[in-house]
């Protein structure tokens, strides 16, 4: 896996950590793999209701719920695997998008209802299902890609390879709290 540290401590910018890196597609691919496999791997021992739990998480806000009830909800592990899923298909189809050169027209982003991940069956799909999407996106690149086409979104010009590392860099952000939810799924007390 990609070790994100320095742009966590905020050290480098991620485009400046992409370059000094030298990313390239290849490595995009396998960091893909890779994190879809870490997510299949933290799941990989759950019990049914460790997905459903609703962990504590005094931090818990999203500024872009839905509703305004949403805002402070802590999220269960399904929930986080359709938000980083999400997230990161949007950035590879934007990275494909700026590999051939075009500046994409604002988000693409489609977040299937967290609701609907009921069941460890439909995580394990949904990871698989956005394993294809991500490496659908990133076969797609040309030969060539245009790495000086760049797309400012957040915080700076990003290019192809440095917004797909966004996904995955968003994606690692969720990592830990992914693994408290488990612990907490895995330790609070059966309710008869």
């Amino acid at each position: 896996m990609i070790d994100f540290g320095p742009v966590k401590r905020r050290e480098v910018r991620l485009a400046d950590f992409a370059k000094a890196q030298n990313i390239n597609r290849d490595d995009l691919i396998r960091a893909s793999e890779e994190m879809i496999d870490t997510l299949l791997q933290l799941i990989e021992n759950l019990e049914q209701g460790d997905l459903l739990y609703i962990p504590n998480d005094p931090e818990a806000e999203d500024p872009y719920a839905e509703n305004e009830e949403e805002v402070y909800v802590s999220w269960s592990i399904g929930h986080i695997i359709a938000h980083v899923t999400a997230s990161s298909e949007e950035c590879c189809a934007q990275g494909a998008t700026l590999a051939r050169g075009v500046e994409p027209c604002g988000r693409n982003r489609y977040e299937m209802p967290w609701e609907s991940i009921r069941t460890l069956e439909d995580a394990r799909q949904r990871l698989e299902e956005s394993r294809r999407i991500r490496l659908a996106y990133l076969n797609a690149w040309p030969d060539q890609p245009h790495f000086e086409t760049t797309f400012t979104p957040y915080k700076g010009p990003q290019n192809c390879v440095t917004r797909v590392l966004a996904g995955l860099f968003h994606e690692d952000g969720h990592l830990d709290q992914i693994r408290d939810a488990i612990k907490q799924a895995q330790t609070a007390p059966v309710l008869a």
